[in-house]
């Protein structure tokens, strides 16, 4: 069913006073992950939907902006997730509006909604067929190998993210759409720029719009290559199955098949880098869970996976909009109203999981919304997410299984938990 998406925007009328618990300043996003959980929790306990001041590292700083409901409790996030109808993504999924073109050109279907999304998503899955994913598979039971075998004999101290955690799913990423080696690195930074909008180091003396801008445009500029190179000749990867997709007589648009580049490479790398560097640091804390899961690494890996998603929780935030009038944790949503879905506050709810703040690999069952809460926009790639965390800490742990991670530097933003850098040792393998 479509939705009618031509309303006005929410104002300050008839909204309860800026909650007093702040998670919207520069200075809340700029603590660590561990402050920031401590002012998540406060929030579970005194009010899961609290409506708040505009958040200040937004890409398109609106001055009429009003705020937003910030949704924390696992409930809550799940019920927003799958009423498309009342909550949509057709706005945006960033806390701030930004122009139809700019959503198209960076968001593929993540910002769209039924029947567009489901008719473009039902086209990019049609290439993700059986044969092709079981294929990837075994590529990336190889790649992991190789990327391991690359450090595993020397000193014993590399630098994780740029030697490990990136390399696995910027070559599968690279692999998947026939992305030359030489333009893989380029790829890789401007995936990283896209998401990096309120990092003083991605910015530099640049707004966060113009590097947003910047890096989408690279994207799509080297996907158009791709995809005239592919129509002319047509080769045995993904892209290539997303040129010939066909759906009742309908194709994918070059700049159809470019956003979902854009949206992919951000998806299917960034999200798989984090996880696995923050994976690395909980087995440093929690030793007796790498051992447990040594112990019986494929009868427990399935379980296992499950839990580095939900402790990691990569994304952050997404934003839904309201269409219709609901009430939501108690509280009288109107339309127009932005709602912002704050993923690692619903996957340490203590209503939900027990010891919330453990890195526990038997957890079962395990219902993080690390992929999304449900409905229409959960995550297309999440099982190629996971056979990459699967096959990389494999390899992690049959050969360097003693290494040890020190602390992360992480990026400065309030949409991506990412690491930049961080320290990691072990014994070289011989």
């Amino acid at each position: 069913m479509s939705v009618d998406t031509d309303f006005i925007p929410a104002t300050s009328e008839d909204k309860p006073e800026h909650s007093s618990i702040d998670v919207s300043s520069k200075t809340f996003w700029a603590q660590t992950s561990e402050k920031r959980d401590e002012t998540f929790a406060r929030l579970r306990r005194e009010d899961p939907v609290s409506w708040q001041r505009p958040v200040q590292d937004a890409v398109n700083p609106d001055p009429d902006d009003p705020g937003y409901w910030a949704v924390v409790k696992h409930a809550e996030i799940a019920e927003v997730s799958r009423d498309s109808k009342s909550y949509i993504s057709g706005q945006g999924v960033l806390f701030d509006l930004l122009p139809p073109y700019f959503l198209e050109l960076s968001q593929s279907f993540l910002a769209m909604d039924p029947p567009r999304h489901d008719h473009l998503r039902r086209l990019i899955s049609s290439a993700f067929t059986p044969k092709r994913v079981k294929r990837i598979e075994e590529q990336i039971k190889v790649a992991a190998r190789e990327i391991v075998d690359s450090f595993a004999h020397e000193s014993g101290e590399i630098e994780f993210v740029d030697r490990c955690g990136k390399q696995l799913p910027t070559r599968m990423f690279g692999d998947m759409f026939g992305v030359p080696d030489e333009l893989r690195e380029q790829v890789h930074k401007s995936a990283g720029d896209v998401v990096a909008w309120a990092d003083p180091e991605t910015l530099g003396d640049r707004s966060p719009d113009e590097v947003q801008i910047e890096a989408c445009q690279t994207l799509h500029g080297i996907a158009k290559e791709l995809i005239d190179a592919r129509r002319a000749k047509p080769a045995d990867d993904l892209l290539s199955s997303l040129v010939q997709a066909e759906i009742e007589g309908e194709k994918l648009t070059d700049f159809e098949i470019g956003s979902f580049f854009v949206l992919l490479s951000v998806a299917g790398t960034d999200t798989t880098k984090h996880t696995s560097a923050f994976t690395v640091k909980a087995m440093t804390e929690f030793p007796d869970q790498r051992d447990w899961l040594r112990e019986d690494y494929d009868g427990r890996i399935k379980t296992a996976v499950e839990e580095f998603v939900r402790y990691a929780s990569p994304v952050m935030t997404f934003r839904r909009t309201a269409t219709l009038r609901a009430v939501l944790g108690g509280k009288k949503i109107i339309p127009g109203d932005k709602v912002v879905l704050f993923y690692p506050s619903g996957n340490y709810d203590e209503d939900v999981f027990d010891e919330p703040t453990k890195f526990d690999l038997s957890r079962d069952p395990n219902p993080h919304v690390g992929f999304g809460g449900g409905g229409t926009h959960f995550c297309l790639g999440n099982q190629l997410a996971k056979s990459m965390l699967r096959a990389l800490f494999s390899e992690l742990l049959t050969r360097i299984p003693d290494f040890e991670a020190g602390e992360p530097e992480l990026l400065g933003t309030n949409f991506m938990r990412a690491v930049k850098r961080m320290p990691f040792r072990f014994t070289p393998e011989k």
